[in-house]
């Protein structure tokens, strides 16, 4: 089996223009005569490698915590795609995808609200981008809430360098913040070894 780290590092990642910037401080440390390191870091829920939950941009949506796991790992599709894919690209698209959907656009890929209406109705459960976003600038709530109200997990800021398109298993599993839009997650694609 090949594991693949698709995960952005909170501490150095490009945070989403306006959000705050991540920030750790050294609580207890050895170098200072301690005898262990403590650290305590800050940072927005949507830093980095995330997962939105259908909270984020749903009044009536799941909160992180209330999410079945069972939507974080499993069969996926990884599809390079330069610009924002539309609904009739997401049609052609479909067939050849599993049920997790990961779009590699060299940060510059997302699905407008008429692709997320064609995601809203094709039984997907989560998908995802390496830009900071899903949804482009001019169709951020609206692409979030089609995707949100059904019930759709949304992971934005992967690291989706070397990595062909193509059928992998996708484990992205959030960490658990009870009651919140958002969480932090470590994305894996794992690929199954040929020959002996």
């Amino acid at each position: 089996m090949i594991l693949y780290d698709i995960s952005g590092d909170i501490l150095s990642a490009k945070v989403y223009p306006g959000d705050p910037e991540p920030c750790v401080d050294v609580l207890k440390s050895m170098e200072d005569g301690d005898e262990y390191n403590l650290s305590q870091v800050k940072f927005c829920t949507h830093t980095s490698t995330h997962i939105d939950s259908p909270s984020h941009f749903y009044q009536y949506g799941s909160t992180i915590d209330k999410m079945r796991l069972s939507v974080f790992y499993g069969k996926c599709t990884v599809f390079s795609f330069d610009g924002i894919v539309t609904g009739e690209d997401m049609e052609k698209l479909l067939p050849y995808c599993r049920k997790r959907i990961l779009l590699h656009g060299n940060s510059k890929g997302y699905f407008s609200s008429s692709a997320a209406f064609v995601l809203a109705n094709s039984g997907v459960l989560l998908v995802g981008t390496d830009a900071d976003s899903v949804a482009p600038p001019f169709e951020e709530a609206k692409t979030h809430t089609e995707l949100a109200k059904a019930n759709i997990a949304v992971l934005e800021g992967l690291d989706l360098k070397g990595i062909k398109d193509g059928d992998y298993t996708l484990c992205a599993f959030p960490i658990k913040l009870s009651g919140l839009e958002a969480a932090p997650c470590r994305a894996v694609l794992m690929e199954q070894e040929k020959g002996f």
